[in-house]
């Protein structure tokens, strides 16, 4: 029998599932906690108290918002060495032009600017400055920088530069991570840059937090691999997750959308995750999140690179509510929802507090709500609905009516008559689909590059062949390969026959 554990860290519970084959056998709610790893340690000892046979998963899959939250909350970020190859043309906006200044100043600790990168045609701008990339690196060894990112213009066509200059740090600067912004990004040399800058200053927060998930697991007495889960919707090996953790940017709202598909059999809706802070909006494509085709923020940071396309909200079970005059949000309790509720003997009008006073769900003391006016919960509910409308309807491609499956322990405030709705859904174990997302993933590999005078069939199979290598070294079964997205756009502007193409790739775990 194949068992797999999945875990999901929000900002209010930390949720647990086992899986069986194809079935949920146990799912536990536990409360975050302030350092993460501990909730999950709880959220396991409850997991196996209530089905032993956790202890013989073959799979551990995690979906954390560690990293997000550290880059938002200005915690935890290493000092990195920027290194920007494309002098004389690069130089007028440097590396962190862009960035909050408080975020970059605890970011920022050398800047490189060398001549080289290439046009958009793939030639040359001028030769690589090997010589002052050596000099840069025997900087950075002096200095003691342990992270270094690298961008190049336009190396997504030609990354020559970038893989010149990491071959050089390797030699000068041993044991130093370095991240290729060209592996990360698009086109786009700021927010391809920015995104390689972000994901190099969590380099040694993803070795520690990956290391006491390890311990997390070997505490509850659970022996199998650990497996990250990213925002694709799919997973890597911890330690080759280690290297890109920007990757989960955005991955626990992909479980939720995950585990909608498995639970519902539907592989074509939209679905909202209501959590304890916030509420999650995204359209499932053949199973799959859509993706985003546009630049996103993280922590005030532009970014162009492998994002869902979600929109969130500022509702949840834990979302405040004022009276006077009627507010919902976007200010939340949070974990502290089973403290500060009134509910449950706080002393904070809550989104839950509103719930229970309505009868859409039992939780706490219902009678520590019963004085309040049925004037406010009536009103609080059409506020809600409306805020739910107006979301699905800003996600939507079309104005078709189109199917909405409702997941999330907050799932209880969503309608079941919504404008714009065919149908609202309600699943199994819905409160816990995140967890059953991440326990179901599969490993990922894709490939987002231009090729020139090939035709497209031999530019689609060549990149096919790039996205199953990289998705068997970061764990797939070779047998279990499947092409679930190709595009291809003619590129007008470069010479030649010049060909974007992006192929993505899932296959199950190699067992």
């Amino acid at each position: 029998m194949r068992r797999r554990i999945g875990i999901d860290v929000g900002g209010t519970n930390t949720d647990a599932v086992l899986l069986e084959d194809d079935g949920v056998a146990a799912a536990v709610k536990t409360p975050t906690t302030p350092d993460v790893t501990t909730g999950i340690t709880k959220a396991l000892a409850a997991l196996v108290a209530q089905a032993p046979a956790a202890r013989e998963a073959q799979a551990v899959m995690i979906g954390t918002t560690h990293f997000t939250n550290a880059v938002v909350q200005r915690r935890d970020l290493g000092r990195v060495a920027a290194v920007r190859i494309g002098l004389p043309s690069g130089a007028s906006l440097p590396p962190f032009v862009d960035w909050p200044e408080d975020l970059a100043d605890l970011v920022r600790a050398e800047v490189v600017m060398l001549e080289g990168g290439h046009e958009f045609d793939g030639r040359p701008l001028v030769p690589f400055d090997a010589r002052g990339m050596r000099a840069a690196a025997r900087r950075i060894r002096e200095a003691g920088i342990t992270s270094v990112a690298v961008a190049a213009v336009f190396s997504p066509l030609n990354a020559a530069g970038e893989e010149e200059a990491a071959a050089i740090l390797a030699e000068e600067c041993p044991g130093v991570a370095v991240t290729l912004s060209h592996r990360l990004g698009r086109i786009g040399l700021l927010e391809r840059e920015n995104a390689a800058l972000l994901n190099a200053c969590l380099i040694e927060l993803a070795r520690k937090t990956t290391r006491a998930f390890t311990e997390a697991l070997r505490t509850s007495g659970i022996a199998a691999p650990l497996y990250l889960t990213q925002n694709d919707g799919t997973v890597m090996l911890a330690e080759v997750a280690e290297a890109y953790p920007v990757y989960s940017f955005a991955s626990g709202p992909t479980n939720s959308m995950r585990g909608a598909a498995f639970l519902s059999k539907r592989d074509e809706a939209l679905v909202i995750d209501v959590g304890g802070t916030t509420t999650d909006i995204g359209s499932l494509r053949h199973g799959f999140p859509r993706e985003a085709n546009s630049v996103v923020e993280i922590g005030g940071v532009r970014t162009l690179f492998r994002m869902p396309d979600l929109l969130s909200l500022g509702l949840g079970g834990g979302t405040r509510v004022t009276r006077e005059p009627l507010a919902i949000g976007p200010a939340s309790v949070g974990f502290r929802l089973t403290e500060q509720a009134l509910v449950f003997g706080g002393d904070v009008l809550t989104v839950t507090d509103v719930a229970v006073a309505a009868g859409l769900i039992d939780l706490g003391h219902r009678a520590r709500v019963a004085s309040l006016p049925k004037g406010l919960v009536d009103a609080a509910l059409t506020r809600i609905r409306a805020v739910i409308e107006e979301g699905v309807d800003r996600m939507k491609t079309d104005a078709d009516l189109v199917p909405l499956i409702a997941v999330g322990g907050g799932s209880f405030l969503v309608p079941s008559r919504l404008a714009g709705v065919s149908e609202v859904l309600n699943v199994p174990h819905q409160a816990v689909a995140n967890a059953v997302g991440a326990a179901i993933a599969q490993v990922s590999g894709e490939v987002d590059q231009i090729f020139q005078d090939l035709t497209r069939e031999e530019a689609i199979a060549r990149a096919r062949r790039a996205a199953e290598d990289k998705a068997v070294a970061a764990g797939a079964d070779p047998a279990t390969l499947t092409v679930v997205e190709v595009e291809d756009l003619p590129l007008a502007y470069l010479p030649g026959n010049s060909l974007r193409t992006r192929v993505r790739v899932v296959g199950d775990i190699a067992e």
